[in-house]
Order: structure tokens, then C-alpha cells, then sequence
């Protein structure tokens, strides 16, 4: 028997049960032995001692169960907004997705956001309805709330009784009929038979269902308790009558690595999404990531691959493995032809100072940050002068995870210092400078190098030119030279990171014997700030383009704290449902700073989305961020430096 595989996410506002239902699911099916509770800190998904401790997901995980001939890789995310960056990752790898709604709060500001997402992405998505045993439990008339806030088409696939009770069950419901009506919005020849008064015969509901499920047309919904197993049955069959897998397309091995775990002797596991092709071990793979101005290659060769699910040695197209032996992988990783995903959350805005706290452990500090930075590189570690290293973070629950994993798992104390914003630098100008040796005294770099910078279009990245004659130097010292460029250019005019410029070689030279690639290595950053001075650059801020949904009571003070906080308003609108939609851009760094306020002012109605948008100049003086390189615009300073690490650049 062929088996399939059905990479399933499990997602929901925090609080709403999607780790409990996932851990009913694998224990209704055979996987887990018992039946683990959140309370009790001893759920299958949420596995480490974190997670347990404070009852919420912290990293995405991994279980697989069967079904049949359909084996389910159930992906459990993370509620909590500061761990969005898990979820986004997540969100790549998935065939469709089970969203969670609790029967007593409802439709939730997290609940909004996740399923915008997954409707942008064109992921089908089913409705689990959970805790339909709670006291305050709602059913009918949550779904008038599901379709007025979220303004989807939902079809109720079973009823419950004596809900809100302890003796809630689930029933059946005939629900071709209310289906036919929500499906013919996106038939028009359904629509015409139900003008007629020409009922269809269920069979073809159902398969109707399926078809515009998987298109993200309309999502069923199902009702239950992840506590007492109601409903979950019923889910299941929607699981395997209404999604499919995804289609495998081209011959061409290509995945995603969504995940990095460490095994038991400290090793990288990395969780791979295979979308086509195979991967067996020992095989030599290439991934390839993002990097400034192109691409960055990762090679390896395999050590092993286990299956989630069971199976060891090959990972087959639509399956994810654990995959052993790639010291330098990280999330995010694309192997072959893997699509790269545009960011449907903005990045972190916020970058804090870390100190170890107790004297003597800065290096510690630093390599555990690493580490942690191959799990979520978004926190962009950075050494500091003074022994500190910086993080870039979503908000107060990440900083305090994050602290308590660095104790917990490395035996280092933390101390988070200030937060500030993190900003770049754009180019705005043409600069242009020359440096070379005089062949008739001492020199201190034995190297010509001539740099020509100029502003690029936005999101061109850093492009690296050479216009000058080929062979005219070793391709030794042509690389010292680029890799000098692209090291320099994360600490600008300012000591913030420049983007979208072209940077371009307009002279290079050199002597034999004396010259080497040190001599390049250690020159390019002097001529390359000398240019970009020459060239002028603007510090400016990211920015996300948000939109927020609030009730009409509410909207003065939300346009107040805007106001307040600098936000952009460009429009507000009132829905058909009440509500009033306001959009506009904001600093990403003010970002947690309105996802913090936005309850209290709402009443816990209000939802936020946001995503990259335009940056910003800073309308004040230009914030400066302390330099790592010796400062190559002050020549005496920045040879003291160089000399200070002498062993390191020698070659």
C-alpha cells in the first residue's frame, strides 16, 4: 500500500487548545501511548522543560500519526505573537492547516491575523471549534461571529448538545444543504439550479466542498473538546476527505529546512520539507540562502536522514525527515529549486544589548547566541564593543524565553540591557575613491583599489561590480577584496548596515612577491567608507504597512495612540460588519509597542496585521550604533586595530 503524507498545521490565538488537540489526535490514532496534558507539562509536541513550564508552544514541532493510507505530519506553531516568526516558517511547509477557535472567546486578534495569512498563501484550511464543554460555550451563534469578523464562508460539518456543559456532545448534521448555499457563491451554476428550487444531490455538495476547501473558497467547520475527544473524530474526516497533499512538480531534488534542533551530543538536526526529488544518505546536497546582494551556497554531504513517521536512509517528495550532518545549515536553508517565500510578517524591530552576568563568560554568551541564531536567524547576533552581544527581537516574551533557554541550556546568565530600534542606511549619492601604493617607499597595504558606490533600486540588495581588466590581480586578492566590501557594508557612514547599492571596482593593482590578500582584506574598508562619504548616506527605519480592525467605539483612542506613537494613518473605513479599518505605516519598532496597547484600548476586539512596507529617514539626528572595525574613516585608529588582531588577518 502506497502510503501519502499530509503536512497538516495546527494554529490558533494563544490559550485556544491547538497543543491539546494535537496530542488527542496522535493519541486517538496510535502514536503516543497516553494521552498528555498542557497542565500537566507532558505533551508529545511541547517537549521542552520552557514549554512546559509556562503551557505554551515556544518552537514549532513535529508528530506524525496514520490514518488509513495517509500519514499526517501534524506541525504544531506557536500562539504567541512573538514567536510569529516560527509560525511564518511553518506556514512554507504546509498542505493545509486546522485553525483553533474557542467556543467561549471566539474569533481572537491572533486568530485574525493567522488566517489572513493562510488566505494569502492559498493554504486549505479547516475550523476546529474547541471547548464546547466550557461553561459560556457558543456554537450557532459563533459562527455568525466567525463569518461577520472573519468574512469567510463556513460550513457547520456536525451540531452539538448541551453545550457549555460537561455532558457536551457532538452529533450529526445535515449540512448539505446549508452547504449548497455557501458554495454557490463561487458556482454560478450551482446558484442557478437553487433559483430553480433544484436541490443537488449530496454527493455532488460534497464533492463541491472539497474542490473550493482546497481552493481556500470556503472552510468547514468543525465543533469539539480536545479534552474529552468530542468532535475530534469528525475532524479527522475532514482531514482526510477534505485536503490533499500538494502536488509534486519537476524532477529536480528541492526543499525548505523550517527547523534546527540539536541532538543529544550537540550536533545540528535539521527539519526538512522535501517538495520534489529525493534525499538519501550520504548524498552531497547544495542549499542556498539569501546574502547580501545574491546568493550564499551551503555544501555538505548527508550523514543520515530519519523519516517523521517512521523510515530511515531516504526522505521522499511530500515527507519531512530529520537530517543529520550539515554543520553550517540553518532555518530558512533552500535545497535545489525550492521557491523562496516572501515574508508575510515584518521582520523584528527591536535589538537589545546582552550581557553575561557573571565576569569572564562573554565568549560563552556569544556562542550560545550563535546556536540560537541557527534555530531563528532573524535574532541577528552581533558582537559589541565591551564584551556584549546585541539580538534583534518581537517582544518582552521572547527576551525572557530567550534568557531562560541561555541559563537552562548553556549554563550562561543573562542580563538584557537597553532596547533601541534598528535601522539602516541608503545610499544617495555617487562616490567615488582611489588608493594606491607607492612602489618607491614603505607602504602599509602593498594594494591599489579603486571603489565606485552608487544608490541601487529598493531591494536590489548589495551588487558587487568589477570593471577593471581581467587578471589584472590574483583571484585570491579579488575575493579578499569582495569579501572586505560585503563585511564593510553592515557598518555604514553611521555603523548601520547599508542596503540596496552598487558598489563597483574601477582600478585594482598589486607587487609581486610582496602583495597578499591581507593587504586587500585590510585596505577595501578604508577606500569603501572614504567612497561611500564622498557618496552621502540617509539613516533611515523600517517600516511595516499595517492595517488594524477596531470597533467603532474604540476608534478615536486607537487614532489617538497612533498619533502618538508617529504612525502614518493613510485611510480608515468602516466595514459592513461595524468595525472600522484603519491602515497605514508604522517604525517596526514601535510595532510591539501597539500590539501591547491595542487590547486595553479595543476591549480585546481589536486585530493587527502588518507586513513589510516603505522605510522612513529618521526625522531627527541620525542615530549612530557603536562601530566594530576600528573605524576605517579614522586611519590611525583603524591600523591600531588592525595591528591589535594581527594573528587573525595574517595569511
Amino acid at each position: 500500500m502506497t502510503v501519502r503524507t499530509l503536512n497538516l498545521g495546527i494554529l490558533a490565538h494563544v490559550d485556544a487548545g491547538k497543543t491539546s488537540l494535537t496530542e488527542r489526535l496522535l493519541f486517538a490514532h496510535g502514536a503516543v501511548a497516553e494521552l498528555g496534558s498542557v497542565d500537566a507539562g507532558d505533551t508529545a509536541t511541547d517537549s521542552g522543560a520552557l514549554e512546559r513550564e509556562r503551557g505554551i508552544t515556544i518552537r514549532s514541532a513535529v508528530a506524525s500519526l496514520t490514518v488509513g493510507d495517509l500519514r499526517v505530519n501534524l506541525i504544531d506553531t506557536p500562539g504567541h505573537p512573538d514567536f510569529i516568526a516560527e509560525v511564518e516558517r511553518a506556514l512554507a511547509v504546509l498542505d493545509g492547516a486546522v485553525l483553533v477557535l474557542s467556543a467561549v472567546e471566539g474569533v481572537q486578534a491572533q486568530t485574525r491575523v493567522l488566517l489572513r495569512s493562510l488566505r494569502r498563501l492559498r493554504i486549505p484550511t479547516l475550523i476546529f471549534v474547541n471547548k464546547i464543554d466550557r461553561m459560556g460555550a457558543r456554537t450557532d451563534p459563533l459562527l455568525a461571529d466567525v463569518r461577520a469578523k472573519l468574512g469567510i464562508g463556513v460550513v457547520a460539518m456536525n451540531a452539538v448538545r448541551d453545550a457549555g456543559t460537561a455532558a457536551a456532545r457532538t452529533v450529526p448534521r445535515r449540512w448539505e444543504p446549508q452547504a449548497a448555499e455557501t458554495l454557490a457563491d463561487h458556482d454560478d451554476a450551482l446558484l442557478a439550479r437553487l433559483v430553480d428550487g433544484d436541490e443537488p444531490p449530496p454527493g455532488q455538495v460534497r464533492n463541491l466542498l472539497a474542490a473550493q476547501t482546497a481552493a481556500g473558497q470556503v472552510h468547514p467547520v468543525f465543533f469539539g473538546s480536545a479534552t474529552t475527544g468530542e468532535g475530534t473524530d469528525d475532524l479527522t474526516g475532514g482531514i482526510v476527505s477534505l485536503l490533499r497533499p500538494r502536488d509534486v512538480t519537476g524532477d529536480e531534488t528541492s526543499g525548505l529546512v523550517f527547523a534546527i534542533e540539536r541532538g543529544t551530543g550537540g550536533e545540528k538536526v535539521a527539519y526538512l520539507r522535501l517538495f520534489a526529488g529525493s534525499l538519501r544518505e550520504r548524498q552531497r546536497v547544495v542549499f542556498r540562502r539569501p546574502a547580501p546582494g545574491g546568493t550564499e551556497e551551503v555544501r555538505g554531504r548527508v550523514a543520515g536522514v530519519e523519516v517523521v513517521g517512521g523510515g530511515r536512509g531516504e526522505l521522499s517528495a511530500g515527507s519531512i525527515g530529520r537530517v543529520h550532518g550539515l554543520p553550517g545549515i540553518r532555518v530558512g536553508d533552500r535545497l535545489g529549486a525550492a521557491a523562496e517565500v516572501a515574508p508575510q510578517f515584518s521582520p523584528p524591530g527591536i535589538e537589545s544589548l546582552v550581557r553575561p552576568a557573571r565576569l569572564g563568560e562573554q565568549a560563552r554568551l556569544h556562542a550560545a547566541l550563535s546556536i540560537l541564531a541557527d534555530e531563528d536567524p532573524l535574532i541577528r547576533t552581533r558582537v559589541v564593543p565591551g564584551g556584549g552581544t546585541s539580538v534583534l527581537l518581537y517582544g518582552a516574551v521572547q527576551r525572557e524565553v530567550l534568557a531562560d533557554r541561555l541559563e537552562r541550556d548553556f549554563g550562561v546568565a543573562a542580563v538584557f540591557g537597553e532596547i533601541r530600534g534598528v535601522y539602516f542606511e541608503r545610499v544617495t549619492g555617487v562616490g567615488e575613491h582611489v588608493v594606491a601604493f607607492d612602489p618607491r617607499r614603505p607602504n602599509d597595504f602593498w594594494a591599489t583599489i579603486g571603489l565606485r558606490v552608487e544608490p541601487g533600486p529598493p531591494g536590489s540588495g548589495l551588487r558587487y561590480v568589477r570593471d577593471v581588466q581581467p587578471g589584472a590581480v590574483p583571484q585570491a586578492f579579488h575575493r579578499a577584496t569582495e569579501e572586505a566590501v560585503r563585511r564593510t557594508v553592515e557598518q555604514g557612514l553611521y555603523g548601520w548596515e547599508v542596503i540596496d547599492c552598487t558598489v563597483t571596482v574601477t582600478r585594482t593593482g598589486y607587487r609581486s612577491p610582496i602583495s597578499s590578500a591581507a593587504d586587500f582584506r585590510g585596505l577595501a574598508p578604508v577606500v569603501l567608507l572614504r567612497a561611500l562619504r564622498a557618496a552621502g548616506t540617509r539613516v533611515c527605519e523600517p517600516c511595516s504597512t499595517f492595517e488594524l480592525e477596531v470597533p467603532a467605539a474604540t476608534l478615536s483612542a486607537v487614532l489617538g495612540m497612533l498619533a502618538g506613537v508617529g504612525a502614518d494613518v493613510t485611510d480608515s473605513v468602516m466595514s459592513s460588519a461595524g468595525a472600522w479599518t484603519v491602515t497605514g505605516n508604522l517604525p517596526v519598532r514601535l510595532g510591539p509597542a501597539l500590539a501591547a496597547a491595542l487590547p486595553g484600548l479595543t476591549h480585546g476586539e481589536g486585530a493587527l496585521w502588518s507586513r513589510p512596507g516603505p522605510d522612513r529617514p529618521l526625522r531627527e539626528t541620525a542615530e549612530r550604533r557603536p562601530r566594530l572595525d576600528g573605524d576605517p574613516l579614522n586611519y590611525e585608529e583603524y591600523l591600531r586595530f588592525l595591528s591589535s588582531r594581527l594573528p587573525a588577518t595574517a595569511t
